[in-house]
């Protein structure tokens, strides 16, 4: 609750919490690229702002959040919250993220298909 009552946009969307249950439960882990089968909640914090002279303060903001809510939330991210950076994407993936490497290498070795949620193939991992 402290970091609603700092929230510095009146725009943002405080916290919330997405439940996902039912049939995307009942796949399993392995059948897509997507593993995050148990039943439970996605939990985002939604930062918007309309002037990008309010960018730095906003984005501390919602970074002290997601570091605060850490210790509560499981090592795993919902693909279409992932940011920038390799062990968010094996996040995303979970255990099917030595896979999609082997997919990569064998479609896409130069990495030609880089953007957004990026798969590294092996040859260009650091």
């Amino acid at each position: 609750m402290a970091f609603v009552e700092q929230m510095p946009s009146a725009l943002s969307a405080d916290a919330g919490l997405q439940q996902l249950h039912g049939a995307a439960a009942q796949v399993p882990r392995d059948a897509t690229a997507f593993p995050h089968r148990d039943d439970h909640h996605d939990f985002l914090i939604l930062s918007q702002w309309p002037d990008p002279a309010d960018s730095a303060r906003n984005m501390d903001w919602t970074r002290r959040f997601f570091e605060a809510m850490t210790p509560f939330l499981e090592n795993a991210v919902y693909v279409n919250n992932v940011g920038d950076g390799e062990n968010r994407a094996r996040e995303a993936f979970g255990g099917n993220y030595e896979r999609l490497v082997a997919l990569k290498d064998t479609y896409d070795p130069t990495n030609l298909f880089r953007m957004k949620r990026n798969i590294q193939p092996s040859a260009r991992r650091d």
